[in-house]
């Protein structure tokens, strides 16, 4: 990769959110949640733009306050709970290009990973950049549940969900630490090459390249135990969140 390639940061904070209602603005240590991912893009230095893509003015305004762009409004049908990413990718990007804003790579900064700090963000990126041949790189943790241990069920029996291993000792029944390392993607980050989307139609392309997550970069928070967890973290100091310069914005709990 071009190490003088340019990269957007894009920020999708839809207001639809049914497991923790209105997440992306929920209060965590006196910011809303979309307000740390903000903060670590500008702080890291490495974007030509931040961009928040919503579909609600009361959050475009919260992004606009905290320094992100919010040229454009996302389209309702790019923001249901079943709406695939590359659809309100492909949006903003088109609707960048169109503005005459090229970029030769995007970077996925979802608000949900709160722990994300602008190193790791320069992190990745270098990691991204010192690759030739890649269309991407995604953010990944060693798994805590491992899939070997996992089962199908069918009505009243079951199968191994990978039937693989020794017959005499199968995963199912062998040591966590005897099984291969398998790794699962976390939501923190993605970067890819904005061709991938046209050329692909996809966010990821057919190259990908691991970015390992350290400590509690890659935590996610989708469910209210998720939040009560991160805000424990915050609180006894275990986990750290960007700094935000700014004061608070007012928004009523």
């Amino acid at each position: 990769m071009n190490k003088d390639a340019n990269i957007v940061a894009l920020i999708p904070a839809r207001a639809g959110s049914k497991r923790v209602p209105d997440k992306n603005i929920r209060l965590l240590a006196g910011h809303p949640l979309m307000a740390y991912s903000i903060s670590a893009a500008l702080q890291s230095r490495i974007f030509s733009g931040v961009i928040v893509s919503t579909d609600s003015q009361h959050y475009a305004d919260i992004a606009k306050y905290y320094g992100a762009e919010v040229p454009f409004m996302r389209p309702a049908e790019f923001a249901g709970d079943s709406s695939p990413d590359i659809e309100w990718v492909t949006h903003t990007i088109d609707q960048l290009r169109k503005d005459g804003r090229e970029y030769d790579c995007f970077s996925i900064l979802r608000p949900t990973s709160p722990f994300r700090l602008p190193e790791t963000i320069r992190r990745a990126w270098h990691t991204f950049i010192a690759q030739e041949g890649v269309d991407s790189l995604r953010a990944v943790e060693k798994c805590s549940q491992h899939p070997g241990k996992m089962w199908v069920v069918r009505g009243n029996r079951m199968m191994p969900l990978l039937p693989f291993g020794p017959a005499k000792q199968p995963w199912h029944s062998s040591q966590y630490p005897t099984l291969p390392e398998i790794y699962v993607q976390n939501a923190s980050l993605e970067i890819a090459k904005a061709s991938v989307v046209f050329e692909d139609k996809t966010i990821a392309g057919n190259v990908l390249i691991p970015f390992f997550t350290l400590n509690y970069e890659g935590f996610d928070v989708n469910s209210n135990y998720d939040w009560d967890l991160a805000e424990y973290l915050v609180k006894n100091n275990q986990a750290r969140l960007p700094a935000v310069a700014l004061s608070p914005y007012p928004i009523e709990e």
